[in-house]
């Protein structure tokens, strides 16, 4: 082996020429690949905390009624069907140890009403137990005015800047809590130019658009103003309400509703029939004299009884109506064997709903991640062979050069596999030195891009990025996986090369010039 190393070292010190060409073949195809590593693991890690830890969760439970899977930006499909029973799934949930967290949540489509009650704008809205939320989602919200609320029972709305932007570029208005002052940095520069026409509003009337429930108009104060930490674009487009009014608003059953009290003659009363509510009123003894009374007196201050504070009964927010449930998971690592198996431990049960990943409840969104790191990935590829076909081609010329120098060393005893040993020392040894030498700068420009933190606000590039800011992120893992891709294009660049060098025979030698 040493014997092999020395020559083909001495072959390429003497072929400094060709062996340059190859090595920086090898070294630019190296750093390629090492970089687009890179690219491809920071925005799958960007898209990870972005998308799936800043709203989607790893997976969504939806009901077995929903016939979309995409159930977060599908436009023009049917309101997202509703879960009633979702204590008797959290009780199921909780007995599973892969799941790390849970969150219900509403989701559905509304109209957003003008000053005048006319309709202003369509929007998704979400409807939540704050607390629950931020629980979740940690600080996915930037506070931009205002305050979260505090109360888990008061009405609240948090309307993203996003969403703002466009309501008062279409409408003149502009969305602020009380007692404070907008943010003109978020306002967008066509409503700065008209900013002494705008008018200040400080709540916002929501009406639920829905086939299924009668749906009603809510007016909810305007909390705060808030920016989702990326892709608030996109996201921006979901103004957050509290689940009590997003219930109201569309129809829904509330927590209220399930624990009010009612009296047994009015349950016997709402269960009766029409035609026993019409004999109720249409007797001649409907009303009767009761001579019984007292004089009336005059009151005195004093006479009334104190009214005794009576506490509010304490209302259990996860009682009510829901329309999925976001999951977070133990193990990221199998996404779809995981939900696979929630699937079967839900449907044993015979709970009524269904688990689809975030991909596919994000729609297009998830869609066109997928599609950006998938094209990313063939990019890589790409590269990977177009180095095999120049390393090939490069190799063979070489051979076919040295036929002289090989048929001679075939002349003088060298057996065809010496002869494949050399040139497959030669390749490696090209490969180590400039191959290595493109993974560590690949490395290098990796981490120093990263440092640039490098941000956008276009959708799209935000995708590509897998959020507002290019990280670009190499772990051990994804160096290995640099040092196999060079291990491999080397041995398939080799495998022809090698099969020319073999076949020169010693006659050779003396047929040529």
């Amino acid at each position: 082996m040493n014997l092999i190393i020395k020559i083909s070292w001495r072959n390429i010190m003497r072929h400094k020429g060709k062996s340059i060409v190859i090595g920086v073949i090898l070294f630019l195809g190296a750093l390629l690949m090492t970089v687009g590593n890179g690219v491809i693991s920071g925005m799958d890690r960007g898209m990870q905390k972005n998308i799936v830890e800043g709203f989607t969760g790893d997976a969504l439970i939806i009901s077995e009624k929903q016939e979309s899977d995409d159930v977060l930006m599908e436009m023009m499909g049917k309101a997202v069907a509703p879960i009633e029973n979702f204590k008797q799934i959290d009780s199921a949930l909780a007995k599973l140890p892969y799941i790390k967290k849970r969150l219900p949540v509403g989701k559905n489509f509304a109209m957003a009403l003008n000053s005048d009650g006319a309709i202003a704008d369509g929007v998704f809205v979400l409807g939540v137990d704050f607390r629950q939320y931020r629980d979740f989602f940690g600080d996915n919200l930037k506070l931009i005015e205002g305050n979260f609320p505090e109360k888990n029972n008061e009405p609240f709305a948090l309307i993203p800047t996003g969403w703002r932007k466009q309501y008062g570029e279409y409408y003149s208005v502009i969305l602020t809590p009380e007692r404070c002052k907008p943010d003109t940095s978020t306002l967008g520069k066509e409503i700065l130019e008209r900013i002494n026409d705008m008018q200040i509003q400080h709540d916002i009337v929501y009406m639920g658009m829905s086939t299924e429930n009668t749906t009603t108009d809510i007016r909810v104060p305007v909390n705060a103003i808030v920016k989702y930490r990326s892709l608030n674009t996109i996201w921006g487009m979901f103004p957050i309400l509290d689940i009590e009014s997003y219930r109201e608003c569309l129809g829904y059953f509330s927590a209220k509703d399930k624990v009010a009290d009612i009296k047994k003659e009015d349950e016997l009363l709402l269960s009766a029939s029409s035609e026993s509510i019409d004999d109720m009123f249409s007797g001649a003894d409907m009303f009767e004299t009761e001579d019984n009374g007292r004089d009336a007196i005059t009151l005195t201050e004093g006479s009334l009884a104190t009214v005794k504070q009576v506490r509010e009964e304490e209302i259990d927010l996860n009682d009510g109506t829901f329309n999925m449930i976001l999951l977070r998971f133990a193990d990221k690592a199998n996404l779809e064997q995981t939900v696979k198996a929630l699937n079967k431990d839900l449907s044993e049960l015979n709970l009524g709903v269904r688990v689809i990943t975030w991909k596919k409840a994000a729609g297009i969104i998830g869609s066109m991640a997928v599609l950006i790191k998938t094209s990313l990935f063939v990019f890589v590829m790409f590269l990977f062979f177009v180095a095999i076909i120049i390393i090939v081609n490069t190799l063979s010329m070489a051979a076919l050069e040295r036929t002289s120098e090989i048929g001679m060393m075939r002349a003088v005893g060298a057996r065809k596999s010496f002869i494949r040993l050399m040139f497959l020392g030669e390749t490696a040894v090209l490969s180590a030195v400039f191959g290595g030498a493109g993974i560590v700068l690949g490395i290098i420009i990796v981490n120093i891009v990263a440092a640039f933190n490098i941000s956008t606000n276009n959708d799209m590039v935000q995708l590509l990025f897998g959020g507002d800011t290019f990280r670009p992120f190499l772990s051990l893992l994804d160096i290995g996986l640099a040092l196999i891709q060079l291990v491999i294009v080397t041995l398939i660049a080799v495998i022809y090369p090698i099969r020319v060098a073999s076949n020169i025979k010693p006659l050779d030698a003396i047929s040529r010039d």
